[in-house]
């Protein structure tokens, strides 16, 4: 596994990390069984840059992951999001939230209340990235960011980040507080963060963080569209279908012939990319 310095530190994060969205929320059903055997596999290979978030499963991701993180604490530099919240505080711990349902909430307050019960959830003294995982329009950014400052200054977080957050509100947010990481969609499909994003973080040295390299597994060249599961999210994303999806199709086979001309997978080569 190779590493990178995270932001302006010395910590060594694994170039590959493990995002756990799909083990609890979002793509069908999960299996815990398969999400911890995946988990200690990642260990073993390496990977110590873990991403979950308080709304995957509604709590239940982060309490999934503490199975293994707890154990394994010194092994892993652990991320975890607060923003979004369900209308109904009395949903439980779901797979699927209707985004109707849902709402950012960045308000100091919901900022101290999230973290804490996200430190209960994970089993943990100390997150170590902690994500606004959307900025709230009706909050500004400094008070959100000033609240979150103020769980470094206690020491229930180490480092602050941000996720597909606007330049304007990137530059508002560090003058309150240095923000090491900005976490955005980035893969061979998705390429927005190109020309404003990806230039900032690096003029802030801030860590940018991609998410969904795979285009959510379009890139893989080996996704049924037709076979995803009734309730997975991605069956109603545009890139999945009509017209987007032909094309998508005619790119990721594209890039497999590229692939195998190099003896490597797909996704290898879609992942070798970002």
């Amino acid at each position: 596994m190779k590493y990178r310095k995270f932001a302006d530190t010395d910590i060594d994060l694994s170039t590959i990390g493990l995002g756990s969205m799909g083990m609890s929320f979002s793509y069908g059903e999960g299996n815990d069984k398969e999400s911890i055997e995946t988990l200690n596999y990642a260990l073993e290979l390496g990977i110590n840059f873990w991403d979950t978030a308080d709304i995957y499963g509604v709590g239940a991701n982060e309490e999934l992951l503490s199975k293994v993180l707890v154990p394994n604490r010194d092994k892993i530099f652990l991320a975890t999001k607060f923003g979004f919240r369900t209308k109904d505080p009395n949903i439980g711990q779901v797979r699927n939230i209707p985004g109707d349902q849902m709402y950012i909430d960045g308000s100091a307050k919901h900022v101290k209340e999230a973290a804490e019960a996200s430190l209960k959830r994970l089993g943990i003294d100390t997150i170590d990235l902690y994500y606004l995982h959307r900025v709230d329009p009706n909050i500004p950014i400094e008070e959100t960011v000033g609240a979150m400052a103020a769980l470094v200054k206690e020491g229930k977080v180490r480092y602050l980040g941000l996720s597909e957050a606007d330049p304007e509100n990137i530059k508002r947010a560090n003058a309150v507080h240095k923000i090491s990481a900005l976490q955005s969609e980035f893969s061979l499909l998705t390429r927005e963060v190109e020309k404003e994003i990806l230039p900032l973080t690096k003029e802030l040295n801030m860590t940018f963080v991609p998410f969904s390299p795979l285009a959510r597994g379009l890139m893989t060249n080996n996704l049924n569209v037709d076979e995803i599961d009734e309730k997975d999210f991605r069956r109603n994303l545009p890139r999945m279908n009509g017209s987007y999806l032909e094309n998508n199709q005619n790119l990721a086979a594209g890039l497999a012939e590229i692939a195998v001309k190099k003896g490597i997978s797909a996704a290898q080569l879609a992942l070798a990319w970002v």
